[in-house]
């Protein structure tokens, strides 16, 4: 009996720990990340190279999220969406989460330099921006905090291009500008949810602070906007004309749905919209990847 209840507290001491990396969100960036370095090496790929490149994104990330967990343990504690996560709840003490995350980026940041300098310096970068810049200094105290987020999260999609390419190129930058127009259909369809819970917690978000409308119109803007990057990357990486074509339907899509929300908003479109954000997200990627190796 005793043994059994051990066992059942070890597993959700792990199961608290594991949350801290959100695995799905970390799990979308090193796709990414792969399929920019795939569609740059091309096959057959330099798998040595590909488990150093997944392990040090990995850990990176995983740890840099567990830290942005430990710094913003108030606001989810303030957050009706939030507040049962392990630091919010008192589960994993600051300190504890703090090891774990400082433990996993180290590691994660020597594995990245000691692969290549070059996309060390862009994954280093990427846990800087959203560590210090977006997370501690800027999130608190305005709602274009998230620009500088968006930034972070294009940087692991540039790494795989840069370490297959070894060096920083048009395309690359287009492919993580890419990720960084998504982030609005992602961010800020969750903040329109949640307005009441951001509110609470004392957080500056578009809707707070530039209004609903204002708001959905940027997300609308942002995704027009993607559309023109996306196809310059297709132009660019001379895809297949099938892929650019699925590829263009999806984003003018997308931006049919951000359209419709502003024009007609409802709940469950808003919802829609941010659900289908990251398939989108993967999506793209997937058709930039294939449409280049086919």
């Amino acid at each position: 009996m005793e043994r059994t209840l051990a066992r059942q507290v070890a597993r959700t001491r792990l199961a608290d720990y594991w949350s801290l990396i959100k695995f799905p969100q970390t799990a979308l960036l090193l796709i990414t990340a792969f399929c920019a370095y795939l569609l740059t090496h091309g096959l057959p790929a330099d798998l040595p190279q590909v488990a150093g490149m997944a392990a040090a994104l990995f850990l990176s990330v995983g740890g840099c999220t567990a830290l942005n967990m430990v710094l913003d343990r108030d606001i989810d504690a303030r957050m009706g969406r939030t507040a049962s996560r392990p630091l919010a709840g008192g589960r994993i003490r600051p300190l504890s989460g703090a090891l774990f995350g400082g433990a996993l980026s180290a590691v994660g940041l020597a594995l990245a330099f000691a692969l290549d300098v070059r996309f060390g310096g862009v994954v280093a970068a990427g846990f800087l921006f959203d560590l210090l810049v977006y997370t501690a200094w800027l999130k608190r105290r305005t709602p274009l905090s998230i620009v500088f987020g968006g930034v972070a999260g294009g940087m692991p999609v540039l790494a795989g291009r840069v370490l297959a390419l070894g060096r920083i190129d048009w395309v690359g930058v287009l492919i993580a500008a890419s990720i960084l127009l998504w982030i609005p259909s992602h961010i800020l369809t969750l903040a329109l949810r949640y307005a009441d819970d951001y509110r609470r917690a004392g957080v500056p978000t578009w809707p707070i602070v530039y209004g609903v409308a204002p708001t959905r119109a940027f997300i609308a803007v942002a995704n027009l906007l993607n559309v023109g990057v996306l196809t310059a990357c297709g132009l660019l990486l001379r895809i297949n004309a099938l892929a650019l074509a699925l590829l263009l339907a999806l984003s003018c899509g997308m931006v049919v749905l951000a359209v419709r929300q502003l024009v007609a908003p409802t709940e469950r479109g808003n919802w829609r919209l941010f659900k289908l954000a990251s398939i989108y997200m993967l999506a793209s990627s997937l058709l930039l990847t294939v449409g280049v190796l086919v």
